[in-house]
């Protein structure tokens, strides 16, 4: 007769509560009356409430009831089997608007109760949205090397056969040819600006204080574009410098606050600066197996409209903008940017107003030993 191991006892209990409440993603059971019986300390977060004031609540309080999680727990109480669905979208005054994974599951020898645990998979999508950003952003760079080299030059001969047309020129044909030397100008201007794209050096890096470079970029706004805006600041004290690029670093910030303050209400608009260290967030290098970490975000919000919906999915690509005027190359560049600090950038938008988000490695011994 073959020996069987003895159970170890643990020097101390542990719950399965203990053991719940420890887990990072929002998990709760629902009876067959979608009354809500169990929720863990993530779900009292998703769902902006305490376990005392969701128990016995029904689910319909918090999420649609003809929504996509609603129709999964249905799904598994009709066929007592787990079943899991991934990028729901969650859009509620509650969770706010989140892309979640959705496991759900009948307990162990009961048909009356599931359990629902959510992953949420906004910041890895956003993440990857980072990889397609960086595509679009090397057509950028190959439309502006074809640009600048094939349209400079004739445009410089039109302008030059304009002015000289100018000179003998009368009557209505001058302000006909200063249009052509005005918008000859212009499209300067722009290939100008896209030849920043099509610049692959390396990237001279340093430590960077952050706060100095916003204080500096809320300068220049406060005496310009920004004079009738409400600054605030919400800044982490005790951050480490930056390992970027200081000049590149104001050029992202500029864009985006000038971008924010475009999009506030006349009178009332206030642009919020925050920074902050998350710890975990980590982003792969291109051309590597190595992946670094990003830790120190910096978030511009606005009390704006809010970003088209039809917008939002190109929000970075070239030429995507909603100015009148706009060329559609700001967000853009700040991408390249960011992607050059091989850091991260994302957004929220909605009705209440605008977050963008990047996210930043830090001034390390490593960093300094690789330039």
């Amino acid at each position: 007769m073959a020996e069987t191991s003895p159970v170890v006892a643990l020097e101390y209990p542990i719950q399965p509560d203990e053991i719940l409440s420890a887990l990072g993603a929002p998990t709760f059971v629902v009876d067959d009356s979608f009354r809500l019986r169990y929720a863990n300390g993530a779900a009292e977060q998703l769902f902006q409430t305490s376990s005392a004031g969701l128990l016995g609540q029904d689910l319909a309080d918090f999420l649609p009831i003809d929504g996509p999680v609603q129709a999964l727990i249905e799904q598994v109480f009709r066929e007592q089997a787990p079943v899991s669905e991934y990028g729901i979208s969650l859009d509620t005054p509650k969770t706010g608007t989140r892309v979640m994974a959705v496991h759900a599951a009948p307990l162990v020898e009961r048909t009356d109760a599931v359990v629902i645990s959510l992953q949420e998979q906004t910041r890895a999508l956003k993440i990857g949205q980072q990889l397609e950003n960086r595509h679009s952003v090397r057509s950028v760079t190959a439309m502006a090397a074809l640009l600048a080299h094939e349209v400079k030059n004739p445009l410089s001969g039109i302008r030059g056969a304009a002015q000289l047309l100018e000179q003998n020129a009368v009557g209505d044909d001058v302000p006909l040819t200063q249009l052509i030397c005005d918008e000859a100008d212009r499209i300067v201007a722009l290939v100008d600006q896209m030849e920043v794209f099509s610049d692959d050096r390396p990237l001279e890096r340093e430590g960077v204080n952050i706060h100095r470079v916003l204080e500096h970029v809320r300068r220049i706004a406060e005496n310009g574009f920004g004079k009738k805006i409400k600054f605030t600041e919400k800044y982490d004290p005790s951050l480490p410098p930056v390992h970027g690029n200081r000049d590149q670093l104001i050029q992202v910030l500029l864009n985006l606050i000038k971008n924010a303050a475009e999009a506030v209400p006349d009178g009332d608009g206030e642009i919020v600066l925050s920074t902050a260290y998350q710890p975990g967030v980590r982003v792969k290098i291109p051309g590597q197996n190595s992946r670094l970490q990003v830790p120190l975000m910096v978030s511009v919000a606005d009390n704006g409209t809010g970003i088209p919906e039809e917008l939002k999915p190109h929000l970075f690509d070239p030429f995507v903008t909603t100015k009148l005027h706009g060329s559609g190359l700001g967000l853009a560049l700040v991408a390249k940017i960011v992607s050059d600090h091989s850091g991260v950038i994302e957004f929220e938008s909605g009705s209440g107003g605008t977050t963008f988000k990047v996210m930043l490695p830090i001034l390390t011994d490593a960093a300094v030993s690789d330039g």
